[in-house]
């Protein structure tokens, strides 16, 4: 039953960043954030501590690269979309799969394209497996290198298809760095007791498992929006949609009907401001990104390439795009406003770009354009 009050975009987006915990509520564990949001897009891995920086009080950079590498409570994969993602270990085994499996024939598709052909693919996995049982953890050139020697092509793009579809198969993840690259791992070593134990879930459940953990994340949220999200067909997220029916709360809002989960926290009334780093989950969570900034505005978050830019967020509007670069000792902060900034919201954006530092370990020094203050 729809409530008779109709959501305004304001408080839309304030539910979103409470449910995104921009709010910054306790002083949850690294695997606790990666599992509430689902996964965190990780293709620039930086970005991603720095997301999980803007949903905890008190975490470090320390912190999260010590649970991706010693606890190994969370792990870089691919996953949503395609694309690399930190998620918490005990959730591999049912979501990638899910997320991953319709994209596998595009990766066959890329591999006979690079002269990939026949059953070099199967071959090259099974080869890629029994390599890292030998040898443990194994650089993306040194893989190449190894199926190079046994006839198997690796040039141009054919590696980067060929270890992306031994994840997609749940046979490697990303493990230990060495130096400034990341080592493959099988899966089963590295994440050990959390993969043993790992039961194979139904298809339908986990499909209605991903669509309540989403919106736990997203709420309030349509169908498409997961869709977008996930990388889900979009049958496939109505479908899910329809499985847990009777877990939803429709709301009216200004832009149509959106859900919620039954008894969803009420978001808090103060407003969040926080700079989100580039592919952040608050920027990729719906298909409509119009409550974030306007379509003249969203161009300049994403100019292109599929890149998405860091932001200045303020109560789930995007009011301005941030850059940083290392300078004597310090991280200096530019922030590129779309408008004017008052003075009280230019001490907030402050710091939060010192709690940058922080998380950093080193100082960050903010600096405007002069016409930004007001």
């Amino acid at each position: 039953m729809a409530r008779a009050a109709t959501l305004t975009d304001e408080q839309v987006r304030r539910a979103r960043t409470a449910a995104q915990l921009l709010h910054r509520p306790g002083r949850r564990s690294v695997v606790d954030l990666v599992s509430h949001l689902t996964g965190v897009q990780a293709q620039v891995l930086p970005a991603a501590s720095l997301a999980l920086r803007a949903r905890r009080a008190g975490l470090t950079a320390v912190a999260v690269d010590r649970a991706r590498t010693a606890d190994r409570s969370i792990v870089l994969c691919w996953a949503m979309r395609g694309t690399l993602h930190l998620l918490a270990a005990e959730d591999h085994a049912w979501l990638v799969p899910l997320v991953i499996e319709r994209r596998i024939a595009n990766a066959h598709r890329r591999l006979r394209q690079e002269g990939v052909t026949g059953g070099q693919p199967a071959k090259a996995i099974r080869s890629i497996e029994r390599m890292l049982e030998r040898e443990g953890p194994l650089l993306r050139s040194e893989i190449a290198e190894r199926l190079q020697s046994q006839g198997i092509r690796t040039d141009g793009q054919a590696i980067a298809h060929l270890v992306w579809l031994a994840a997609a198969e749940g046979t490697i993840c990303y493990g230990p760095d060495r130096g400034r690259e990341r080592c493959f791992v099988l899966v089963r070593d590295w994440l050990g007791r959390a993969a043993k134990s790992a039961t194979t879930m139904d298809p339908d459940d986990a499909l209605e498992e991903l669509a309540v953990r989403y919106l736990r994340a997203h709420a309030p949220a349509e169908p498409a929006d997961l869709a977008t999200w996930s990388g889900l067909a979009p049958a496939d997220a109505r479908r899910a949609w329809r499985g847990i029916e009777h877990r939803l709360d429709e709301v009216a809002t200004d832009r149509g009907p959106r859900w919620t989960l039954l008894h969803a926290t009420p978001p808090p009334s103060d407003e969040a401001v926080r700079l989100l780093p580039a592919f952040d989950e608050y920027l990729l969570g719906w298909k409509d990104r119009q409550l974030i900034a306007p379509v003249s505005r969203w161009k300049t978050v994403q100019r292109g390439g599929g890149w998405l830019h860091p932001v200045v967020l303020v109560d789930g509007r995007a009011v301005g795009t941030w850059s940083s670069e290392r300078a004597t000792g310090a991280l200096r902060i530019e922030v590129s406003p779309f408008g004017s900034l008052s003075r009280p919201l230019r001490r907030r954006i402050d710091e939060d770009a010192r709690d940058i530092g922080r998380f950093l370990k080193t100082e960050a020094r903010t600096t405007y354009p002069k016409r930004s203050a007001r």
